[in-house]
């Protein structure tokens, strides 16, 4: 039998995936810990930084790899993150997960273009515009112009940051132009000279940073973060800020079970579907409708855990209730380990 072996690939300040409650702060998980959790379930466990990695000289075909992103300033060293990374998943490597999540992770563009890839409706029951530049928006203005109001998002950000309600059509093209504004005083000047010296130029577009127009589901307020590791469930109630539409990054938010419980499956069918061991995603519930508003796949946020004295565990047809606390490290390595082993016929791993 072929050795069971997982590679952890971590940043240049050798961080693992966010864990709430690291020392020293924002340092990422435990990895001599995760590496003992791997062990304890045969799995031998290669320690690495993204630096280290020499594909011309080293063969990750047919290893699992495990890995991480960041939300640096500007995403430069993501950047180089996403290079390392589809170059493994060109030589093979099994990665975890797939490369295009990475490439999702603080990217509402791509996010949304992805959730367009899935067949399943429940995925898709939030209808959304990709836009590339500003004058994009007037070609899909016809339909546009149907919606009361628009949830406008840049593609990076977290916490809400980027996230504004434009209530018509002109205070969209209004906060559009402000949040994709380009701005390169000299090529800009190069660019209008152009116009002048060559008969039918065009202009270059001075706003061209990507961003989404997203349906705005009135009256709400709250949704819930949910956050899912294989077969457990975390649930965080967020409600909305005061005189505002926004829930995420409010810090008004509770850990009880007062949530319909059909928002368990939804989210569980959604992690077995895009086919994940762990997912974070943003739910809300609106005329009696389910409506999965972003989800992440790596290096998400996971205070949920930390709050939650209580976890959701799947039974056959039904959910138990679990009155524990769960490590982060753990429950982390428990949806990695039941994902490989259910994926390579290893059996699942007992709880």
């Amino acid at each position: 039998m072929k050795t069971k072996r997982i590679h952890i690939i971590s940043t240049y300040k050798d961080v693992f995936v966010s864990q709430a409650d690291c020392v020293p702060y924002r340092s990422g998980m435990d990895k001599e810990l995760l590496k003992k959790h791997f062990n304890e379930a045969g799995f031998e466990v290669n320690l690495l930084q993204f630096s280290y990695i020499d594909i011309r000289n080293m063969n990750f075909e047919d290893e699992y790899v495990l890995y991480t992103s960041t939300e640096d300033v500007g995403y430069y060293y993501k950047s180089y993150i996403e290079d390392i990374i589809l170059g493994l998943q060109l030589q093979g490597a099994k990665l975890i997960p797939e490369f295009k999540y990475l490439r999702a992770n603080n990217n509402k563009v791509f996010m949304e273009i992805l959730r367009d890839t899935f067949d399943d409706t429940e995925i898709r029951t939030l209808k959304s515009f990709k836009i590339g530049v500003l004058e994009d928006i007037y070609k899909y203005e016809n339909e546009l112009r149907k919606w009361d109001k628009y949830v406008i998002k840049t593609a990076e950000g977290a916490m809400s940051t980027g996230v504004s309600l434009a209530n018509n059509f002109d205070d969209l093209i209004k906060k559009a132009k402000k949040i994709s504004r380009t701005f390169y005083l000299y090529q800009d000047l190069k660019d209008i000279a152009r116009k002048y010296y060559f008969k039918g130029y065009k202009l270059e577009s001075r706003y061209r940073k990507k961003f989404i127009i997203q349906q705005f589901i009135p009256n709400l307020q709250n949704d819930w973060k949910v956050l899912v590791y294989w077969d457990k469930i975390f649930i965080l109630k967020r409600y909305v800020r005061k005189n505002d539409f926004r829930s995420s990054g409010s810090g008004n938010f509770v850990v009880d079970q007062d949530f319909p419980i059909e928002i368990l499956d939804y989210a569980f069918e959604i992690r077995e579907k895009l086919d994940l061991p762990n997912i974070s995603l943003d739910i809300c519930y609106s005329d009696e409708k389910f409506y999965l508003i972003e989800f992440q796949a790596i290096n998400f946020g996971t205070s949920t855990i930390l709050l939650s004295p209580f976890y959701y565990k799947k039974n056959v047809n039904s959910w138990d209730c679990v009155t524990e606390k769960q490590s982060i490290v753990e429950v982390y390595a428990y949806s990695i380990v039941n994902y490989i082993n259910t994926k390579s016929k290893y059996g699942q791993l007992s709880t």
